[in-house]
């Protein structure tokens, strides 16, 4: 078990989800001293001592209006170095939402592979471990870092939300094959939780550039409670060719489930259509860009304060994570 006392701390940003995690754990978040100076440049460190201790640093990262996606990792770093530098025994890195996950492989020539620089960095501060949640592809992520990283998944949480609230026949819908094995994932915890078959299906989907098309659907979903499952929703396009292509199918009802919401461009309109009955998010990401009345409409917000908790709970004792993504 271990003996070093637990530090948790949470940058500006974060600091309302990290006192949710706060409170879960039971702990009071620590001090952390944050200064902006007229020439852009910003200093953080915490401030109290840290010495022999174990540290968990709460940072999601997304973009926000005044703070962007770059502004946040490198207020994190520098964080994480002072933590570093002021003793603590390990520091691990808390990060709901990890900008640059999807830029974990070459498509083209000369591409970067941005994920892995990103890791980089986070090493040469002196973190320890990552803990995320639902990053757009696991082998990426795990590939990118060398330090220690642990991955949580949403996946029953959803479940657990929509276990409750559907009925009748119910389809799991992939909206492209790279999300085959978490839709898949989704499905058999329904199942299970559901006691009844739950069928599945997949949307087709093909990128040339940054033109995304296809509209078939291979299963059966006519006649059927759709849930559509994916790990993000950004601009929704995605979204919007699968629940459109659901419904020309008979499908009776079509739902969306995705772990973060980033809901950029045209997002908003895209949850406003009829086609799309409700969408379920957890708040790694606050939906702050879409309007009060969509959000009151359709959006269901699952909190992930009580998972990140109890991860860290079990990662400060040396007890094992399994059982939160295991069902």
């Amino acid at each position: 078990m271990n003996r070093s006392p637990l530090r948790l701390f949470a940058l500006s940003e974060s600091r309302e989800f990290g006192e949710n995690i706060a409170r879960a754990l039971g702990v009071s978040l620590a001090e952390v001293e944050e200064k902006d100076f007229e020439d852009g440049e910003h200093k953080t460190y915490p401030a109290e001592s840290v010495r022999g201790c174990d540290v968990f640093v709460v940072q999601s990262i997304y973009d926000e209006p005044g703070k962007s996606v770059n502004d946040k990792l490198c207020r994190l770093w520098f964080l994480i170095g002072a933590l570093n530098d002021a003793s603590a025994a390990c520091v691990t890195a808390v990060v709901p939402y990890l900008a640059y996950a999807r830029a974990d492989r070459k498509t083209r020539p000369r591409e970067p592979v941005t994920l892995r620089y990103v890791a980089q960095l986070f090493e040469a501060v002196g973190t320890d471990r990552v803990i995320t949640l639902d990053v757009h592809d696991l082998a990426g992520f795990q590939n990118a870092f060398r330090c220690r990283t642990d991955h949580l998944e949403a996946g029953k949480l959803l479940v657990e939300h929509f276990s409750t609230r559907i009925e009748g026949d119910v389809a799991v819908v992939s909206p492209d094959v790279g999300g085959l094995k978490r839709a898949e994932r989704f499905r058999r915890t329904l199942a299970r939780r559901l006691g009844a078959t739950v069928g599945s299906a997949l949307m087709e989907k093909y990128r040339s550039d940054e033109a995304v098309s296809g509209a078939a659907v291979v299963g059966d979903v006519r006649g059927k409670t759709v849930i559509i499952v994916d790990d993000l929703i950004s601009t929704g396009s995605t979204v919007a060719r699968a629940a459109h292509a659901c419904r020309e199918q008979g499908a009776t009802a079509v739902h969306v489930a995705v772990t973060h919401g980033l809901f950029v461009s045209e997002a908003a309109k895209v949850i406003s259509n009829p086609a799309l009955d409700s969408l379920v998010v957890t708040d790694s990401v606050p939906a702050f860009r879409l309007p009060p009345e969509t959000v009151r409409a359709k959006l269901t917000v699952i909190p992930i304060a009580p998972l990140f908790a109890e991860a860290i709970r079990q990662i400060h004792i040396g007890g094992s994570i399994s059982g939160l993504i295991e069902d």
